[in-house]
């Protein structure tokens, strides 16, 4: 019998396009001397992390955007509803993690439950999710600089501030972020945990200013009415209504009940990267016990703050009247006090370097993770003898991510990255539903509880924010979707490590 396959049926999958690739053999590839990640991270450094990315520009960008347009005072509702999905899906996460403890996430998962080509499709996924959050961020970003730089009487040059309603430019600021933190990245993930460290506190601290400062200023009246009575769209429908509505027949509308379920698929967006714990598994040192701290830990520590800012922002300023560029800062602004505005400012530009590092370190390990596996090509599997970072993806995603933030929007791109994030979910309380029946024996340090009924759940959940994505979204997705399984067809199936080992005459 098989060393890796343990039945009949198992060997007749593992010569399709739905082979799996088990978990030893997984485990086992992660200790190649020259694909070997260094293992230096903690329960604590991988809080750290998942606080890192998480708290940014949920906080600080969209918190005003979706009160004003979407939800009104009940964001903080949307928030709890995005904050459930979240928990739900990391349950299955935190089992599947402790479970495979290498680099890839939900790709890793994915072939270990799904089969290649499913894995490779999430792994696909996780590319674009990871690629455009990054210069989303890194984008929103750039924005807080140039108000601190404005504040000091620096301006940059119309042309090197980025686009803007309709005006062509390049932001500098934004690729310049991107590269830097790219050579942090390959230096080693020590480093960039202690850089992480650093600027998560001065975020944290920021955000708790706001909560306690703010507190002090709120007004009853504003929170009156706290549901907004739904009306029209200004959108009119058409391929910018969520998907929802045009297929169940709704009228397209904001605020009211479904506001809020639109502007919890919107702002999920903010929770986006509590799943990049995961990626980081390989390079713990005790993977099966921190992982699965890292990932709950840090998801209840961030919802818990955001609830709190949303509640607190539009208890200080009427959501009609909330900013949709910087709504905290102008909050402050609008009630006399510049100087928590500037110190909101400055913690906006420095925690949201954090989420961008933190992504990129998710997209280089996925990339680093399907390149080990032959589904990209080899060369980027390579990990630095020196640092033992995946020093070659690392670096070509940083400068390619560098180049796309410079051009980016944050409207157009941030709906693609959720649906992203929400399909990847699925996958992975499907998988765990999967590997409970197909590998009983494996031992899990940390189980998902009432399975699978909390799995279903995620899937539900996941799901229903999707549908209320809008309709143009879901098109921009299926044509990144048919682009990767092209690739796939055309290159990894035939590179695939485990398909070539399938090839070969069995010796054993």
């Amino acid at each position: 019998m098989s060393t890796q396959h343990g039945t009949p049926h198992d060997s007749r999958r593992n010569r399709g396009l739905f082979r799996t690739k088990t978990v030893e053999q997984s485990i086992l590839d992660t200790e190649e001397p020259e694909h070997a990640l260094k293992k230096s991270l903690s329960a604590l450094d991988l809080t750290v992390f998942g606080v890192g990315v998480v708290i940014g520009t949920g906080i600080f960008v969209l918190t005003g955007k979706i009160a004003k347009e979407q939800a009104g005072p009940a964001v903080a509702l949307a928030f709890v509803v995005a904050g459930v999905v979240c928990a739900l899906a990391a349950l299955c996460y935190a089992e599947f993690a402790s479970t495979v403890p290498v680099a890839g996430s939900a790709y890793t998962f994915s072939y270990a439950s799904l089969g290649e080509l499913p894995a490779w499709i999430i792994g696909w996924d996780l590319i674009l999710e990871l690629a455009l959050g990054c210069a989303v961020v890194a984008v929103g970003w750039s924005g807080y600089m140039r108000e601190l730089l404005g504040s000091a009487g620096w301006q940059l040059p119309t042309i090197l501030s980025g686009t803007h309603e309709g005006r062509f430019g390049f932001d500098l600021l934004a690729c310049i972020l991107v590269l830097v933190l790219t050579g942090i990245l390959v230096l080693g993930m020590k480093l960039s945990s202690r850089v992480t460290a650093v600027v998560v506190g001065i975020k944290v601290t920021v955000v708790l200013l706001v909560i306690i400062a703010g507190a002090f200023m709120i007004t009853g009246a504003n929170y009156h009415p706290f549901i907004p009575p739904s009306r029209p769209s200004e959108a009119g429908g058409g391929l910018s209504a969520p998907l929802a509505e045009l297929i169940f027949g709704f009228t397209p509308s904001t605020f009211g009940v479904m506001g809020i379920f639109a502007a919890a698929a919107v702002v999920f967006f903010a929770f986006i990267g509590f799943d990049i714990v995961a990626t980081a598994a390989e390079e713990t040192r005790n993977p099966q016990r921190d992982v699965p701290r890292g990932i709950l830990g840090s998801l209840a520590i961030c919802t818990v703050l955001y609830v709190a800012v949303s509640v607190v922002v539009t208890g200080m300023e009427k959501y009609s009247k909330l900013s949709t560029d910087a709504p905290l800062a102008d909050a402050f602004k609008v009630l006399g006090h510049p100087f928590f505005a500037g110190v909101i400012s400055f913690g906006a530009a420095v925690g949201l370097t954090s989420v961008c590092m933190i992504l990129l370190l998710g997209q280089s390990r996925v990339f680093f993770a399907m390149s080990r596996d032959g589904l990209l090509p080899r060369v980027f599997s390579r990990a630095h003898p020196r640092y033992g970072t995946p020093y070659r993806s690392t670096i070509a995603l940083g400068v390619v991510v560098a180049i796309a933030s410079g051009f980016t929007s944050i409207d157009v791109l941030a709906e693609l990255v959720n649906i992203g994030t929400l399909f990847a979910f699925v996958v992975v309380a499907v998988g765990v539903i999967i590997l409970r029946r197909s590998r009983p024996d494996l031992p899990r340090a940390f189980r998902t509880p009432w399975v699978p009924v909390v799995p279903v759940l995620s899937v539900l959940a996941s799901v229903w924010l999707m549908l209320n994505l809008p309709a143009e979204t879901w098109l921009r997705f299926a044509f990144w979707m048919v682009a990767g399984f092209v690739i796939y067809f055309l290159y990894g199936r035939s590179h695939s490590r485990l398909g070539i080992r399938n090839r070969r005459p069995a010796e054993d």
